[in-house]
């Protein structure tokens, strides 16, 4: 199976390269969902989280605010380290079973959508790696335009990230996203006819049809030399 690393910065575009891949037809495993899922109400990350940061950033409903502790964490290195440390685990986990599922089902290509890929060295676990790359100052303006963030409040969140310029030499595959949506599909068009190609030996003997084969040989190889034991 090949598992495709998909990273970017905040309002790079990077969602929008997901969506594309999912229209395709390419399973998205989304790292955001994922952690959307571990602060559900009663969960186990939400009890540690809500213990960290206390009952003010939780709604009326008792769900997290997360824009309120997006605040928190994006204002304070220590605090953004904190959770990062304490969901963790729980998103490792969850894009684990996320993979497995697709596994299961017999996806041969799959995409992983995670935007701390290189932070939590889930890299190691990927190739190719696209990495949505836009200027520092393509990717403040559309922030403060999205968000309604003011420039401090903007260039603290971009800043509080890994840069794009490093995550971009880190890339097998860079989606330059500083152009118009009409660029942006060509460039996509492209990387999705690489990703579509036929899978090497070793993504092969990853995926389900791959273990499938690997079994059925020594199946046979077992009943094979059972014949000819039995053949003596």
């Amino acid at each position: 199976m090949r598992i495709v690393g998909l990273t970017g910065g905040i309002a790079s575009g990077k969602s929008t390269v997901s969506k594309l891949f999912k229209a395709s037809g390419i399973p998205v495993v989304d790292a955001d969902v994922v952690a959307r899922d571990v602060l559900k109400k009663g969960s186990s990350g939400w009890k540690r989280v809500v213990a960290a940061f206390g009952e003010e950033i939780l709604l009326p409903s008792r769900e997290v605010d997360r824009p309120k502790l997006g605040q928190i964490v994006f204002s304070s290195d220590s605090k953004r380290q904190l959770l990062n440390k304490l969901m963790a685990p729980y998103i490792s986990s969850g894009i684990f079973w996320e993979i497995l599922k697709q596994w299961v089902s017999g996806a041969k290509v799959i995409v992983v959508d995670i935007p701390l890929l290189f932070e939590v060295k889930m890299d190691k676990w990927t190739k190719p790696i696209v990495v949505v790359w836009v200027s520092q100052e393509t990717q403040l303006k559309r922030l403060m335009e999205r968000d309604g963030l003011s420039e401090e409040d903007a260039r603290n969140r971009v800043m509080a990230q890994m840069s794009l310029d490093s995550k971009r030499s880190k890339a097998d595959v860079v989606i330059d996203n500083n152009g118009s949506l009409d660029d942006l599909h060509q460039q996509f068009d492209n990387v999705l006819f690489e990703i579509r190609k036929p899978l090497t030996w070793i993504e092969f003997w990853r995926s389900r049809q791959g273990a499938f084969s690997v079994l059925g040989s020594v199946i046979l190889g077992l009943s094979v030399c059972k014949q000819l034991k039995i053949g003596s």
